[in-house]
């Protein structure tokens, strides 16, 4: 399916800067620009790439100052990046739907699954299970029993989601990610020895919620562990028993977060930040990667790196002096041997 530059401007809010009859029909990068799609320049650091590219449409945005002619037509946006999105999820809608249950799917006769749904080969869904309309469930996933899946959800191969969770509509979990696995529940006896503790409580994702790759989400001791609407979370990353993440936050991959604790609001962590359990994190929290986390955060909207975590600047500084250690060694050792020379003077 091909579209026009005026047709993607209007879809956009956008405005035509060149040819508004030239038609595209894929993307490219940039820096691989190819007649006949659409490209995207966002990142100044790739400004130079605008000026060779061969793709037919570049969106920019709308403060972009060409140093030089451009081939390709331009659609200027307020967000060429958020544009970008919006096409393709456009495209991605516009992709033919699978429907159907395969009959080699396992479907317990008590469980209910809604309108429009796909069921691929060798799914299991256990006892009293609900799946809302339009969702897909593609092969080797594992619905345990009493688990309720909303509308317009998505779940890649080999998914599991065991008894008693709930996922909300227009949800994505990607393949290999694990929701209501046992949260880390063990207590000491008197014989040195560990007695597991049952888990009892469940998982729940609320809507447009993206739960990536090897991904794993325990379930609560008691109650549930949650996470709330819009949040977006990598691959490889670990949610502990009784967390809760706030709405719109994101997760990069590695990170994990202990037990018990609770994140704001629209929230960033960045890859490999590990946060201790029972913590408070305000609203707007950034945690730069590799980030460790022992106490709480009680003021909104900071940017925190390092272990442990403290506001950026002061990370960097401290990275600079980190560096120098060596010489700052040397330094001394050599101020020190001088005050005793001075001393066996005086004395």
């Amino acid at each position: 399916m091909e579209f026009t530059a005026q047709q993607i401007a209007d879809f956009l809010g956008g405005e035509v800067q060149g040819d508004p009859t030239v038609a595209v029909s894929n993307f490219s990068k940039i820096e691989d620009g190819k007649p006949g799609t659409l490209s995207f320049l966002s990142n100044p650091k790739y400004s130079q790439y605008i000026y060779e590219s061969k793709a037919s449409i570049v969106l920019v945005n709308n403060d972009f100052i060409a140093d030089k002619s451009i081939n390709a037509t331009l659609i200027r946006v307020k967000d060429a990046y958020g544009s970008l999105a919006k096409l393709m999820t456009l495209v991605d809608q516009t992709k033919n739907k699978k429907t159907g249950i395969s009959s080699l799917a396992f479907i317990s006769e008590s469980a209910k699954v809604g309108e429009n749904c796909f069921i691929a080969p060798f799914v299991y869904i256990g006892e009293n299970v609900e799946i809302g309309d339009n969702s897909l469930i593609y092969s080797n996933c594992n619905i345990e029993d009493g688990a309720k899946i909303g509308n317009d959800t998505k779940l890649f191969s080999g998914v599991t989601v065991y008894n008693g969770c709930v996922i909300g509509n227009n949800c994505t979990l990607h393949s290999g990610s694990v929701i209501g696995s046992d949260g880390f529940g063990f207590a000491p006896n008197a014989s040195g020895s560990y007695d597991k503790i049952p888990q009892m409580g469940n998982v729940v994702l609320e809507d447009d919620v993206e739960i990536g790759a090897n991904t794993i989400v325990d379930r609560a001791t008691l109650g549930s562990t949650i996470i709330r609407k819009g949040v977006k979370i990598d691959n490889l990353v670990q949610i502990a028993h009784n967390v809760e993440v706030g709405e719109n936050t994101v997760i990069a991959a590695q990170t994990g977060i202990s037990g018990s604790t609770k994140l704001g609001k629209r929230c960033i962590l960045a890859g490999q930040v590990g946060v201790a359990g029972h913590l408070q994190i305000a609203d707007g929290t950034i945690f730069g990667a590799q980030t460790g986390v022992p106490n709480s955060v009680k003021t909104p909207n900071q940017t925190l790196q390092g272990y442990p975590a403290i506001p950026v600047m002061a990370f960097h500084k401290s990275a600079i002096v980190h560096k120098n250690l060596p010489e700052l060694q040397k330094l001394i050792y050599s101020m020190q041997k001088k005050i005793e020379e001075l001393e066996k003077k005086i004395n």
